[in-house]
């Protein structure tokens, strides 16, 4: 039985979510710099932004956890999954994360900055 509230919990995974995605785009940025298209800019503008944006989400983020007084930690790492702890209200909980759900979130993600409207 977990102590966290949902919606703290849901801050909590898109703090494990949003670095990776922004991994990815500036894994991304970098390919497509040294890619052989003929044009990069419009590649690299789509890509930019969702970075940009990626990155204003993760520093709300981290203000939010701030604020509630919440850390999460990785503690360790397999083939199948991701082992993490996260402190709230003095409590500490472990949580497994199976790693192709993670991608699949990543992916969902990175779609929405990638082709969803934004403010």
């Amino acid at each position: 039985m977990t102590r966290i509230p949902s919606d703290i919990r849901d801050i909590i995974e898109l703090a494990i979510y949003l670095p990776m995605t922004i991994s990815i785009f500036n894994r991304d940025l970098m390919v497509i710099k040294n890619s052989p298209f003929k044009l990069h800019q419009p590649y690299l503008s789509l890509v930019e932004e969702a970075l940009k944006l990626a990155q204003k989400d993760l520093a709300h983020i981290k203000r939010k956890l701030h604020n509630e007084n919440v850390k999460v930690h990785e503690i360790e790492r397999d083939e199948a999954f991701t082992l993490y702890a996260f402190i709230y209200n003095g409590y500490e909980e472990k949580h497994n994360y199976f790693n192709p759900r993670i991608r699949n979130k990543v992916i969902e993600i990175m779609e929405d900055y990638l082709f969803k409207p934004h403010k």
